[in-house]
């Protein structure tokens, strides 16, 4: 069998420290593959003007897939002026890399699992009637409409005329009408049918596959008509294919609350873009946080996979690093899976939940200790150390067995 050639684009900050370890650990479950590295991020943008330049543009395109680690994004004018000198003032305009490339190649598939570990210590947990306290177990995966919604960049501050006389066409706008154009700042929130209508049907195929009972479209119809509107229209049309699979709808702010109080309830969420984003950030949290949040981003042809953190530049330099490599490990993982190496998935995912529930070896966060240099002392293990732990269950063949069912992953 060819050996598969992979993309890696470490990127900025905390990006170079977990990338790394998850090559390592995927060489330590006897995964073959061809590594090609790629220029992604901040530093890219303050040479080049382009954080996401064209030659690595061409190597997704060659080869389809990728791991990506986290990329920096700052504001306007902070991004403009850390441009080299020669290119300040030339128009240059920064646009975070990972939203383009999740538009050049059609990315338009997010999937991001929210489930939990037992014996993490960061588990959401509540109180029961009678005093005591349980740990639901959530088992939630989050299908995020990727390439439209507010994050299609469509926005202006001081919007040409054009714009502001179509504007002016609707009633709704009469009350800034009157607003100069230097105060005014529009983003366009855009939805298609065709893109609502795929991000539906993936959720409901994965729910059937994996023996999920309910797909929840959260939205806010309510107040948003159009653009929501459409996304639950389309969901509802969709679940008529599906009878065995239940269609619940939820506002994105009844959510934020639903999700403390009732997470084991839900099972697959889809969701356009930002709001997406949002509940998968949530539903994370109550499942180890940050350091334990995988997503892939799926297109037609080409695939990329990646932690959902960003690059934490204060941690960026610590020596040795002190971050969760585990989020990063899980979207290797979920391209393992992909790609059909289910069975390296598997043992990946299995060593993982043995070090978790044995406890033995945690990461600052893992602890509710502060970041920094003295988590070390403090018994915190570093990331090098959390690999070299899953590594060892790993070729000690005393992983816990746990069914793919169970954990929602194919």
């Amino acid at each position: 069998m060819a050996k598969q050639t992979i993309v890696t684009m470490p990127g900025d900050g905390i990006g170079n420290q977990v990338l790394p370890e998850a090559l390592r650990l995927l060489n330590a479950v006897g995964f073959e593959a061809e590594y090609v590295d790629a220029d992604i991020g901040w530093e890219s943008w303050c040479r080049e003007g382009n954080a996401l330049p064209q030659r690595t543009i061409d190597l997704l395109a060659k080869y389809r897939l990728g791991l990506f680690g986290a990329i920096t994004s700052k504001p306007k004018k902070q991004a403009e002026a850390e441009l080299v000198p020669e290119l300040r003032g030339k128009g240059y305009s920064y646009f975070s890399p990972i939203v383009t490339m999740r538009q050049k190649f059609n990315l338009d598939t997010c999937i991001r699992p929210c489930i939990s570990f037992p014996g993490n210590p960061l588990n959401f947990v509540r109180k029961r009637v009678d005093g005591g306290c349980e740990e639901p177990f959530v088992n939630v995966i989050v299908f995020r409409q990727n390439t439209e919604g507010l994050y299609s960049g469509v926005e202006w501050t001081n919007p040409p005329e054009q714009v502001r006389a179509a504007l002016a066409t609707h009633s709704k706008f009469k009350p800034f009408a009157s607003v100069t154009g230097a105060d005014l700042a529009i983003s366009v929130r855009i939805i298609t049918r065709q893109a609502a209508r795929k991000i539906c049907k993936a959720a409901f195929e994965w729910a059937k596959k994996e023996g999920y009972k309910s797909v929840t479209i959260c939205e806010k119809p309510n107040v948003i008509r159009e653009t929501s509107g459409m996304m639950e229209e389309q969901a509802r049309s969709v679940s008529r294919d599906y009878p065995g699979v239940a269609l619940w709808s939820t506002n994105i702010d009844a959510q934020t609350m639903w999700l403390t109080k009732n997470p084991e309830a839900y099972g697959v969420i889809v969701a356009s873009n930002l709001f997406g984003d949002v509940i998968s950030d949530a539903f994370a949290g109550l499942t180890g946080g940050l350091g334990f949040a995988a997503s892939g981003n799926i297109g037609d042809e080409v695939a990329v996979f990646e932690p959902t953190h960003g690059s934490a530049p204060k941690y960026a330099e610590f020596n040795p690093p002190i971050v969760n490599p585990i989020a990063m490990f899980l979207s290797a993982v979920m391209m393992l899976e992909h790609i059909g190496q289910a069975e390296k998935a598997r043992r990946i995912r299995d060593a993982i939940a043995t070090v978790v529930k044995e406890g033995r070896v945690r990461t600052y966060d893992m602890m509710r200790i502060p970041g920094g240099l003295k988590a070390i002392t403090q018994g915190a293990a570093s990331t090098i150390q959390m690999t070299d732990a899953i590594i060892e269950k790993l070729r000690g063949g005393k992983e816990l067995a746990f069914a793919g069912a169970e954990r929602g992953f194919a």
